[in-house]
């Protein structure tokens, strides 16, 4: 009882900015939160296109929460796998690097960089690349001008709503509704195997690296004020 009771008080800004997350996951109020890991889950496919030799053609997100990376090239088995995996990780390093480092505005800084060049370079349709085009300025203004703690506070979100994301959609998209043409549908036709499996295999190790970073990534006190003296 004690040691929860240490762990609440340790951790309380980290839970309830966790539980705000999850109440108001469905709500009009996170949608942009949204759209943003839909776009670091086809950021994830167009790096694993990129690194396995392929050339990306184009990327695009939309606001009903779907996306596109087209590409050629490149694995097909790395690029189906890293749309989910590749987002978590993504969300897990941003959210280990704001609880471990002072570097938040460096970190939201290059992130907006990033998603302005993307946007620049890869988007093709209007509302994709004007969510970019205003989320890659909104963070390196946020860098420059707000305070150290909002720029880690930041990061966190989007780190704990990446987290939150990959195994509840992998769950809604290659398990419960096996029916639709998932990452995992395209990998089993291209790879061999079903839905079914590697959605759950999926599920399985977005799981595993959550219960890591739980383990090994949280510091004995998250709370901002007590980690900045």
């Amino acid at each position: 009882m004690r040691a929860i009771k240490t762990f609440v008080t340790n951790h309380w800004q980290l839970l309830s900015l966790t539980l705000l997350i999850v109440l108001l996951w469905n709500a009009n109020v996170l949608l942009p939160l949204r759209i943003l890991t839909v776009f670091l889950h086809e950021l994830s496919h167009a790096l694993a296109a990129i690194l396995t030799g392929g050339e990306v053609l184009s990327l695009t997100i939309s606001p009903n929460e779907g996306g596109l990376v087209t590409a050629r090239g490149g694995s097909p088995f790395w690029i189906a796998s890293a749309g989910y995996l590749g987002s978590l990780l993504i969300g897990a390093a941003l959210f280990i690097l704001a609880l471990r480092t002072h570097w938040d505005r460096t970190i939201l800084a290059a992130f907006g960089g990033i998603t302005l060049l993307v946007a620049a370079f890869y988007v093709r349709d209007l509302f994709a690349f004007g969510f970019m085009l205003a989320t890659g300025i909104a963070m390196l203004l946020a860098s420059r001008f707000l305070s150290l703690e909002i720029s880690d506070m930041i990061l966190r979100t989007i780190g704990v709503s990446s987290m939150i994301y990959a195994p509840l959609d992998i769950f809604d998209d290659t398990i419960r509704r096996a029916h639709l043409r998932s990452d995992a549908r395209i990998l089993a036709e291209q790879v061999g195997g079903s839905t079914l499996f590697w959605g759950g295999l999926w599920l399985v190790i977005s799981l595993g690296v959550i219960v890591l970073i739980l383990r090994y990534g949280l510091p004995q006190n998250s709370n901002i004020h007590q980690r900045r003296r």
